[in-house]
């Protein structure tokens, strides 16, 4: 389980971690190694209290924040070459999956972390996030979560090989609950899940957790 709290609270979580076997995120870095960015978070940063995981391109953040490409593969080199694993966020809004346009906006998403080597690319964590499914009412049945893993996989073994795509772990973060995450997590390509709302109750996020 990899805990993903907002700045403020990163050391007091690294603190109440402990020697649980729990492990540490941070919700965003800054692209740029160093320099006077006020108010930005660098990867030295996170790095000195020791964040083992960051989320790079979180459907938020590229809708609200504009992210672009070259940003977002910024950020992915700067926390590899701190040793600290991306997990790139990618996902579809509901106005490109009603166009059905779903498979050809994941495959661009994809192309910015192709650019990496192989090497670098098996430090990855990919989440896939459904827009569409988070906050609309709409929902993502498990068949249509495992339809777009099971794509995200294929692009990747085109790309890297077979063996790249087999150990490579796809998160799912589209409305995970206690009651629909049990169903998620038994499809073949789904490795996790990426959980937004419901971690913020204690009893659902454990619950889900107890599911895996």
């Amino acid at each position: 389980m990899i805990l993903i709290p907002p700045f403020t609270h990163l050391s007091e979580t690294k603190k109440l971690i402990g020697t649980s076997g729990l492990e540490l995120g941070a919700q965003n870095v800054h692209h740029e190694a160093n320099g006077a960015y006020t108010g930005e978070v660098s990867c030295s940063m996170l790095k000195s209290i020791d964040v083992e995981y960051c989320l790079v391109g979180h459907s938020e953040r590229r809708i609200y924040q504009n992210e672009s490409e070259d940003e977002l593969l910024a950020k992915v080199k700067q926390l590899l070459l701190s040793n600290i694993s991306p997990i790139f966020c990618i996902g579809e809004s509901l106005e490109e999956r009603e166009s059905e346009r779903e498979y050809e906006v994941i495959e661009e998403q994809l192309k910015v972390i192709f650019e990496l080597s192989a090497d670098e690319f098996s430090k990855l964590i990919i989440a896939y996030e459904p827009v569409w499914a988070i906050g609309t009412g709409k929902t993502a049945t498990s068949d249509q979560a495992q339809d777009m893993h099971a794509f995200i996989r294929s692009k990747v073994e085109e790309q890297y090989g077979s063996s790249s795509a087999q150990s490579l772990s796809i998160l799912y973060g589209g409305s995970c609950k206690p009651d629909n995450a049990e169903e998620l997590f038994s499809k073949e390509d789904v490795d996790g899940g990426l959980i937004g709302g419901a971690s913020l109750d204690a009893s659902s996020f454990v619950a889900i957790y107890n599911l895996l």
